[in-house]
């Protein structure tokens, strides 16, 4: 997520300019809207191209990847396979989630080593990661080696020209001998080279205010997860727009956070089914927030 791009879009032409032009969606002037592709795991490994030509008619210009591993790729396909297809759909992976197996724990970097060389290929700007197992994330020493290791995968992945960044759940905002694991991992990994991706509905589902987070950390925030919950259950996500979050006022922070790029993220309770849902944020971010 580099350039800035405008949305071109009005109520009028909405369908048409998209479903035609989706590479020509957006001018400069304004963030580009990207996906997590993760919502739309039941879909991209039945069939990876047809996926991902309906993300870009739903008017989308970035995406974040997901599914990696040694094993299988991206779904079967080979980072390169995978990359002729989002260039030819005008997507951009510019960042990736990526396990890297036991590295957060014992250090092996046979899976980051992996993922760097996928990420390069795709010619992404950010490894993130995004998930840390429960046996890891027990008490504060553990998000003591957490940070460690953040720092550690950093430097290795900014040898390859890369940058790294990590993502968030509920589970980090726990404390542990009163202080919680995030401000651990926020305080004790090099702001030059560890970025944080803040999931904004696991921010706000842990009771937590992003525009607080901004403002203690500014800066730290290079990439968001925009992910609305659901109005009757919390539990649950809905299109962005139909819920309760204010992103309105956490977009006009923007600036403090850092952030650079945001992927809209929904992981279930689509309305009616996961196409139209994504379309439904996109339009919504594209008309009130971008």
């Amino acid at each position: 997520m580099v350039t800035r791009r405008n949305f071109l879009i009005n109520a009028s032409l909405a369908t048409t300019a998209v479903l035609a032009l989706p590479s020509l969606a957006f001018t400069m002037d304004k963030k580009e809207i990207g996906l997590q592709l993760y919502t739309l795991r039941q879909e991209l490994p039945k069939n990876v191209k047809a996926t991902l030509e309906k993300v870009a008619a739903a008017g989308f210009a970035t995406v974040e990847t997901y599914g990696f591993s040694i094993k299988d790729n991206f779904w079967g396909l080979s980072p390169l396979e995978l990359k002729r297809i989002l260039d030819a759909n005008g997507l951009k992976a510019v960042s990736g989630h990526y396990n890297l197996g036991s590295f957060l724990a014992d250090g092996d970097i046979t899976e980051l080593k992996a993922a760097i060389e996928a990420a390069k290929i795709l010619k992404s700007e950010y490894l993130t990661i995004p998930w840390v197992d429960e046996p890891f994330r027990k008490n504060r020493n553990d998000y003591k080696v957490i940070a460690k290791r953040l720092n550690d995968a950093a430097k290795i992945a900014a040898d390859s020209g890369l940058k790294l960044a990590y993502h968030n759940h509920d589970f980090e905002f726990q404390k542990h001998d009163g202080i919680m694991g995030y401000e651990i991992l926020l305080n004790e990994t090099d702001k030059n080279l560890v970025y944080f991706e803040l999931d904004l509905y696991w921010a706000i589902h842990s009771g937590n205010d992003p525009v607080k987070l901004f403002t203690a950390n500014p800066g730290r925030f290079k990439m968001w997860h925009v992910k609305d919950m659901d109005k009757i259950n919390s539990a649950l996500n809905t299109e962005v727009g139909s819920g309760i979050i204010d992103f309105k006022t956490i977009f006009k922070e923007a600036k403090k956070s850092g952030m650079k790029h945001f992927f809209v993220e929904q992981e279930n309770n689509y309305n009616p089914n996961s196409f139209e849902s994504i379309k439904k944020s996109c339009d919504f971010i594209a008309e009130n927030l971008v």
